[in-house]
């Protein structure tokens, strides 16, 4: 790309932010979206097929270990965006639990559960610094999500249509020396489980969303992993909007969805190679990939960072998917009902490639989701029985499922009660592969592999926080405080007795709320100032859906981002 056509580009960007400004989400919006689409949309190259490496025994060489001396194969599942009660093991399921999610429950009953896990942040890329580093990702200044400047000026514009809704925060000041989106990136010094495990004679494969830094130098191969098959977005289409093997829904007032279906990001990249598109649906080319690097690697331990984009919008399914689901009459729902059958079915496709490789005892298993769902996507409350959504820290945002399993190492139906969180997977699949966490720096994680055997009986974690912005959150034992200055509102919670933050607490216990408030400055002073800024703050409320009238004296958090 010449020097003249980018600037042509970041013209055009400028001029559909300054659009969005014009015309709200309630007029004339598409006009906006369209210029974004000329600004943002980019070609990708024709398919290719991959060529994984393959382990030496497999290419005429003799292996120097055997399976049963090895050490054990970790693969680490990260969903996106799920909702808590997605999931029929966790709650009631998809349109009132019609549509199951067998193979992902399995993994649940045939391992271990944590009953009360924590998602690193409420947003996407924060969370996977903290899975990838084992630490609160505002240690090192990972503080939000990746976004483009153009973004966020169309998102603040109009988010929020509803009459009587606090407006969006859009902060011109914080644009001076922002990075562009590819230089937003993990920075190299952070020691990333796949470099520990490299150092430790693991193969390491990263497949998925990445999220982590588009620029070269922030890459996944960069930061550990000998091959990396990654989405170059971080939200992207499973199949172009014309193509009819998918259906798409976007629902009213969702203008992230609009935004994504109007600049259409599609396209992966293999290692340090060009953008090219893959030619069937997203998950399951995945899913496809991944069960290829299983049979590369079967005779060496291996590394499988396999980091699905589903559920995330925009919503789309397979045509085979929305149609074996005629009894729901809702179209949205419908369409993320056939992507969450199609996730768990791929989901239950690795673990059959396991089994018929012989390698199903030999591999731990870890699944997650890096936050919980949205409330803009227009798919109920997916988050019950908790409150809150994506982008709050209340427990519909950040509580999270997470499931281990490793046959003969592991329990069989394990549920462990205390807190648990998202860093704790760099220390657990350390501890598992017999590595050493790096000693020159503070490591949040714990191991979770005794509190899974029932070794020890204690909580992982007494005190977890939270940071973004001027959002600061504590969970201190059974007690959750939050804070936000821009919501000028704390809410404090017994979660011992009101699991669900029903009941606000924080004017009868003030006592409480300064000692609380007092531990969450001191943690705010010790983390690291960010690599780059927020530029736009959202209202979320915390009952409703954006598809939903907004509600008199409704509760809503303010999420920088």
């Amino acid at each position: 790309m010449t020097r003249r056509v980018r600037s042509v580009l970041i013209f055009a960007a400028i001029l559909a932010s300054l659009v969005a400004v014009f015309f709200s989400i309630g007029g004339r919006t598409g006009l906006a979206l369209w210029v974004a689409r000329l600004a943002l949309r980019q070609d990708s190259a024709p398919f290719r097929e991959i060529e994984w490496q393959r382990s030496a025994d497999q290419t005429g060489v003799e292996a120097s270990s055997t399976v049963t001396q090895r050490k054990p194969n970790v693969i680490l599942i990260v969903v996106d965006d799920l909702g808590y009660d997605d999931l029929t093991v966790l709650g009631q399921g998809v349109a009132e639990g019609r549509v199951e999610t067998p193979n992902i429950d399995g993994l649940a009953r045939g391992g271990v559960r944590f009953d009360a896990a924590y998602a690193g942040n409420a947003t996407c890329a924060p969370s996977r610094a903290a899975i990838m580093t084992g630490r609160y990702a505002t240690r090192f200044g990972f503080e939000f999500t990746p976004t483009p400047k153009s973004f966020m000026k169309l998102v603040s514009s109009g988010i929020n249509r509803n009459p009587g809704g606090p407006p969006p925060k859009y902060f011109a000041d914080r644009e001076a020396g922002q990075p562009p989106v590819e230089e937003m990136g993990l920075p190299t010094s952070e020691i990333t489980i796949a470099k520990l495990l490299q150092s430790a004679g693991y193969h390491t494969v990263q497949i998925g969303k990445w999220h982590l830094g588009d620029s070269p130098k922030y890459r996944a191969y960069a930061h550990g992993f000998h091959e990396s098959l990654s989405l170059q977005y971080g939200a992207a289409m499973y199949l172009p909007n014309d193509d009819p093997r998918v259906v798409t829904a976007v629902a009213q007032n969702d203008l992230i969805s609009k935004f994504i279906v109007a600049s259409e990001p599609w396209g992966v990249r293999f290692n340090d190679g060009e953008v090219f598109k893959p030619d069937r649906y997203l998950t399951d080319y995945f899913t496809d990939e991944a069960i290829k690097v299983i049979d590369a690697n079967r005779q060496r331990p291996f590394f499988l960072y396999l980091a699905y984009n589903a559920p995330h919008t925009p919503l789309q399914a397979t045509r085979e998917d929305y149609d074996a689901l005629p009894f729901i009459k809702d179209h949205t729902l419908r369409v993320y009902a056939a992507m969450l059958r199609s996730l768990d079915r791929n989901i239950g496709r690795v673990l059959t490639s396991l089994r018929e490789r012989g390698l199903e005892k030999d591999t731990l298993i870890i699944f997650t989701s890096d936050n919980g769902a949205p409330h803009y996507a227009g798919v109920g409350h997916r988050n019950q029985p908790y409150r809150g959504w994506k982008a709050t820290y209340f427990e519909g945002g950040i509580r999270v499922p997470f499931f281990m399993r490793w046959p003969e190492s592991l329990p069989e139906g394990q549920v462990v009660a205390g807190p648990a969180a998202h860093f704790d997977i760099f220390s657990t699949i350390a501890a598992a592969a017999g590595a050493s966490p790096p000693s020159d720096r503070i490591i949040d994680g714990v191991n979770l592999l005794p509190f899974a055997r029932g070794e020890i009986n204690g909580r992982p974690h007494e005190a977890l926080y939270w940071r973004t912005d001027d959002y600061l959150t504590l969970r201190l034992g059974d007690w959750k405080l939050q804070t936000s200055r821009l919501s000028e509102k704390s809410w404090l919670f017994d979660l011992a007795n009101d699991p669900f933050e029903k009941t606000n607490l924080s004017e009868r216990d003030p006592a409480r709320v300064a000692d609380m408030t007092a531990k969450l400055e001191a943690f705010d002073r010790q983390q690291a100032t960010p690599l780059w800024q927020s530029l736009a703050a959202n209202p979320v409320p915390i009952d409703r859906t954006l598809q939903e009238p907004a509600k008199a004296k409704e509760e809503f958090v303010y999420f920088s981002n």
